[in-house]
């Protein structure tokens, strides 16, 4: 079976009525975890993006509190993964600021952990990836909102 275009996905969605929809819309949910947490985000954090970074935040910190700073294998292997919820979060919303917000707060928490040049080139790696990150969101913003995050990141940097 070949799937519809997004066109007439569209079309065929704005004839169902609101119960078809609101079922339809249940059981795509129910398939992926992804799918699920994007709809969490529209519907409950999109007019609400200081809750959003705070509840991603705390998530993000519970992961960062069981990182195995002895060894510095399971450390990139929980960092990596860190990134990647991180990503996915960002991902959600369309704000830059938000992401930036996210990004540096993965950054400080990494230092925290004071395993950032301590002889892993791969740690190294990917918090030099995520200072990129946020180079990259800051080009796009307002120059005052540039200016403040700016302020802000010279403190991450190494």
């Amino acid at each position: 079976m070949k799937p519809a275009s997004l066109k007439q996905i569209k079309d065929e969605l704005a004839t169902l009525t609101p119960g078809d929809l609101a079922t339809l819309t249940a059981r795509l949910i129910s398939y992926k975890k992804e799918i699920k947490e994007l709809a969490t985000y529209e519907l409950f954090y999109k007019n609400d993006e200081q809750e959003y970074i705070q509840d991603v935040q705390n998530e993000l910190a519970d992961i960062f509190e069981d990182v195995n700073t002895d060894r510095l294998y399971f450390a990139k292997k929980t960092l990596r993964k860190i990134v990647r919820i991180a990503n996915k979060f960002c991902k959600f919303t369309k704000e830059k600021t938000s992401e930036i917000d996210i990004y540096i707060f993965v950054c400080r928490k990494m230092l925290e952990l004071k395993i950032v040049n301590k002889g892993s080139q791969q740690i190294n790696n990917l918090y030099t990836s995520q200072l990129k990150k946020i180079d990259t969101l800051l080009i796009g913003l307002h120059p005052d909102l540039q200016h403040d995050y700016k302020q802000m990141t010279e403190n991450i940097r190494l």
